[in-house]
C-alpha cells in the first residue's frame, strides 16, 4: 500500500520539518496545497519541499485554472522537476479554499479536462492552444504527471479521460471505492485507455494522536471543509449518503468555513455528522485505531492513500507518529 500525505504550507520550517519526515519515515508523495487565504504559496514550498527530499514524491495538491494560468503551472512543474528529478507531480482540481478565498468561481469539470490536455502537452515540448492562445515550453526536457482531483463524477469521468492520475475525494468505504474508481476506470476504458493508465490515490484527513480524543476533537474542522465540495449541493443520496443526513449536510455547506477553526469542528458536531463523515472520510485517533481504519481501508479496495494533515491537532506530530508506529505495519509483507 502506498502512502502519502499534503498539508496547508503555513511557514518554512513547518515545510523543512515535513519534508524531513516524509524521506526518513518512508512516506511515498509529500505534497502541499494551493491556499493563498491560509498559507504561503505552494511553489516556493513545493521548492522547499524539493530541496528537503531525495526519494519522496513531490506534489502540488492541488493548483486550479483559474487563478494561475495552465501555462503558468505547466512551467512551474517542469521547474520543480529540474529540483526533484522524476519526482514532480502537479495536481489540479476546480479550486475549493484556493478560488473561494480570492473572489474567482470554480471551473466546470470539462473546462478542466482541456486544461489537463493542455498542461500534459506543453509538457511534452509540444505547441497547445488553450482558450484560443498559444503556449509553447521549448525548454522543457521530461514531462511530469498531471493528476486531477475529484469528488464530483463529472471530475471522475474527467480525470479517467485525460489525467495521468487522480486524488479522489469520495470516501474510504467499499461502496464509495467502487463507485469512485468505477467512474474513472470507465471513463478510461470509454478514451481508448487501460485503469492503469490512471494512478488512483484516494484522499482522507488524517489526525494521529497519542490521545486519541484530541484528535476527534480536531478532526471535525477538516471535516466540516472537505465534506462541503465532497458531498456539494447535487444529489446527495446518489452519493450513497443516508436520507437522515441530507439536511445537516446541506446546513453545513451554507454555514462551514475555508478558512476553517474550532466553529467548524464544533458544527459538525453540533449537525450530529461527525460519526458519518469520519468514518467515511478520516482517519483519525490513537496509531492502533488509525492502523484499523487504514487496513478496513484496504480491504474495501483502496491501493494508494493521500492524507490531508492541513488542520490535525500537531501536523508533524500527526506525520511522525503514523510514520513510526502505523506505516512500518503497513509496508510489511503479509
Amino acid at each position: 500500500m502506498e502512502i502519502g500525505f499534503f498539508f496547508w504550507p503555513y511557514d518554512v520550517a513547518l515545510v523543512r520539518a515535513m519534508a524531513d519526515a516524509a524521506d526518513r519515515l518512508g512516506y511515498d508523495v509529500v505534497g502541499v496545497a494551493d491556499t493563498p487565504g491560509n498559507a504561503m504559496d505552494p511553489w516556493v514550498a513545493g521548492a522547499v519541499l524539493a530541496a528537503g527530499t531525495r526519494r519522496a514524491r513531490v506534489a502540488l495538491c492541488v493548483t486550479n485554472l483559474a487563478t494561475r494560468h495552465p501555462a503558468v503551472s505547466a512551467a512551474a512543474i517542469a521547474s520543480l522537476d529540474q529540483l526533484a528529478p522524476g519526482r514532480a507531480v502537479l495536481g489540479i482540481g476546480a479550486g475549493h479554499s484556493g478560488t473561494r478565498n480570492l473572489g474567482v468561481s470554480s471551473l466546470p469539470a470539462a473546462e478542466l479536462a482541456d486544461g489537463v490536455a493542455f498542461v500534459k502537452a506543453l509538457l511534452r515540448g509540444r505547441p497547445a492552444e488553450y482558450r484560443g492562445a498559444r503556449a509553447h515550453l521549448p525548454w522543457v526536457t521530461r514531462s511530469s504527471p498531471v493528476f486531477l482531483a475529484a469528488s464530483h463524477p463529472r471530475s471522475l469521468r474527467a480525470a479517467g479521460a485525460v489525467a495521468d492520475g487522480v486524488f479522489v475525494n469520495y470516501g474510504l468505504g467499499a461502496d464509495d471505492v467502487a463507485t469512485s474508481e468505477g467512474i474513472v476506470t470507465a471513463a478510461a476504458t470509454a478514451a481508448g485507455r487501460s485503469r492503469d493508465d490512471v494512478e488512483i490515490w484516494q484522499i482522507a484527513c488524517l489526525d494521529c494522536h497519542a490521545d486519541g480524543d484530541v484528535a476527534r476533537r480536531k478532526v471535525g474542522a477538516i471535516l466540516a471543509f472537505v465534506s462541503a465540495y465532497v458531498m456539494g449541493s447535487g444529489d446527495l443520496a446518489r452519493r450513497g449518503v443516508p436520507a437522515r443526513y441530507h439536511e445537516p449536510l446541506r446546513e453545513l455547506r451554507r454555514r462551514y468555513s475555508t478558512r476553517p477553526g474550532d466553529a467548524d469542528a464544533a458544527l459538525v458536531t453540533e449537525l450530529g455528522l461527525f460519526d458519518y463523515l469520519s468514518r467515511r472520510l478520516a482517519v483519525c485517533g490513537t496509531p492502533e485505531d488509525c492502523l484499523a481504519q487504514v487496513r478496513a481501508a484496504r480491504a474495501a479496495g483502496v491501493r494508494r492513500l493521500m492524507f490531508t494533515v492541513s488542520l490535525a491537532a500537531d501536523p508533524v506530530r500527526t506525520v511522525e507518529l503514523f510514520g513510526s508506529c502505523v506505516l512500518p505495519a503497513l509496508k510489511a509483507k503479509d
